[in-house]
């Protein structure tokens, strides 16, 4: 059974963000988090009720229309239209896995006390994940500065019991999907509306899955280039601990130990130790340079991320301790854009430099003494000529899509929001440049696995053999031509689950 993630607003890490969107673990809220948030609605009730300064988003307009006063009784109408208002995305909706991820970074957002949401609101969102309400949120139409304000709008609506919902397989109106699920609706109260709207949940989502993804991805980067390395008899001594130690990079040491570590006791590598063959090219010999600077962006991303997952990103803050709430721009997204595009980037080059080691076995110019294109009938079959153009299309989009997003701003509300981060647009490339990569990083675990089986009865490393035990596990070898798609996608997904990863490590250890 998976243990249940009790939010706190403070201790959320990445892990905890997959193990509730991928494998649905169930969720609960502290009763640390309860009193906080419940001090801080006291505070907001006593705002509304007891003083008369204006306070945004609470007795005023939204945006442009901050100076425009909203009279006490129609506090909740502001709240339930600024939801539909704002519910204005379009295209296809987001991953259910983004949106649950969302789901629950925003009730843990609200947890930490700073919003002034009522602890039912909270917990409304927490059993909505529990019990399989999943909203349709449509993926396009945030500009990441106050927050993703359209797509947390449509993921607010089917808790007043309005927008689309899946539930059990079917796309149902809100309010039926709730009930459903035996959930009832809620009234929004004051600021309730804004609490659930402002916020960096979407991007900070594909951070946190994003993240696993690529940390999977730099694994098997490292798996795939010492299989590769074994597949074209390539030398291991790029890879020693002393080369590395003379420029130390955290993650060019561990990609090159890693390397190191699943070379271990292989033949193939003893066979040709004392050939003529004085340097290997960049695609192995510079792979921990490579590898290990996409790892070190990953530690980058990491901090912002992690960061993230336990902020208050709300407007206006409810600053208990204080007695004030205040007007602030933490809910804008430039942090998260900028590693949101990193990650694009991180991950396409590990693509990249992947796809040239999968031209080297694959060309018989390249691969020294390798049938061309892995196959041993070439002419009536092509083997694997193919898959290298798949890699090559898959590496040439992730270039298009590393242009960063973060770059770019259109000043929106009349001029209010003048400067916007377009950290959604940074997040929905990046989800595609790692379902891109783990394509590419597929073909040549398949590629490869072929290749070193033409060069039996030497036998690799250990860690070379435990990948091709479970690569042969969801592929069988390619003799005669058969279409290869279901094949790559088997490996791809195994790569995304980190099932491939375990595989490996269960043989010779942990993975740096």
């Amino acid at each position: 059974m998976i243990e249940s993630r009790a939010l706190t607003g403070d201790d959320l890490d990445v892990a905890d963000v997959w193990e509730v969107a991928v494998s649905h673990a169930p969720v609960g809220v502290a009763d640390i988090a309860r009193e906080r948030m419940r001090a801080a609605r006291e505070l907001v009730e006593e705002t509304v009720h007891g003083r008369q300064e204006h306070t945004y988003g609470v007795n005023t307009g939204f945006g442009r229309f901050v100076s425009r006063s909203i009279p006490e009784e129609l506090g909740e109408e502001l709240q339930l239209r600024l939801l539909r208002s704002h519910a204005c995305g379009v295209g296809e909706p987001y991953p259910p896995e983004i949106v649950r991820a969302a789901m629950v970074l925003r009730a843990n957002a609200l947890a930490k006390g700073f919003s002034g949401a009522r602890v039912e609101t909270v917990e409304l969102i927490v059993e909505c994940l529990n019990r399989g309400v999943l909203p349709r949120v449509p993926s396009r139409g945030s500009v990441g500065a106050s927050g993703d304000l359209a797509p947390l709008a449509h993921l607010a609506l089917p808790l007043i019991g309005e927008g689309e919902a899946w539930f059990d397989g079917r796309l149902l109106p809100g309010g039926e999907a709730m009930a459903a699920a035996g959930l009832e609706p809620l009234r929004l109260q004051a600021k309730e509306g804004l609490s659930l709207v402002n916020g960096t949940q979407f991007m900070a989502a594909f951070g946190a899955l994003g993240l696993t993804r690529a940390r999977r991805l730099a694994k098997t980067a490292d798996i795939a280039c010492a299989l590769s390395l074994e597949a074209l008899q390539g030398s291991r001594t790029s890879f020693l601990p002393q080369i590395h130690a003379a420029r130390p990079l955290r993650g060019q040491v561990d990609s090159a130990a890693n390397v190191l570590m699943l070379l271990e006791d292989s033949a193939i590598n003893e066979a040709h130790r004392w050939c003529d063959k004085v340097q290997d090219a960049y695609a192995l010999r510079c792979a921990p340079q490579v590898h290990g600077a996409s790892r070190d962006l990953f530690d980058y991303i990491d901090y912002t991320v992690s960061t993230e997952l336990n902020s208050a990103t709300d407007n206006p803050l409810v600053l208990v301790e204080d007695g004030v709430l205040v007007s602030n721009g933490n809910f804008h997204g430039q942090p998260l854009a900028f590693a949101l595009d990193c990650l694009a980037m991180a991950a396409s080059e590990l693509a990249n430099i992947a796809e040239r080691r999968v031209e080297r076995l694959v060309n018989p110019s390249l691969s020294d003494g390798l049938p061309a294109f892995l196959t041993g009938d070439g002419g009536l079959n092509s083997g694997f000529m193919i898959p290298q153009y798949v890699a090559a299309s898959l590496v040439s989009e992730n270039k298009v899509l590393s242009h960063p997003a973060s770059v770019d701003s259109i000043p929106t509300s009349a001029g209010q929001e003048d400067h916007v981060s377009m950290g959604n647009a940074a997040g929905l490339k990046a989800w595609q440049v790692l379902a891109n990569a783990e394509s590419v990083l597929a073909i040549e675990l398949l590629a490869g696995v072929q290749g070193v089986e033409f060069l039996a009865p030497l036998q690799p490393g250990v860690g070379v053999r435990a990948v091709r035990e479970h690569v042969r596990s969801l592929s069988a070898r390619l003799r005669d031509d058969r279409s290869l798609s279901p094949d790559i996608e088997a490996v791809a997904d195994s790569i995304r689950s980190g099932a491939l990863v375990e595989a490996v490590e269960a043989e010779v250890g942990e993975l740096r």
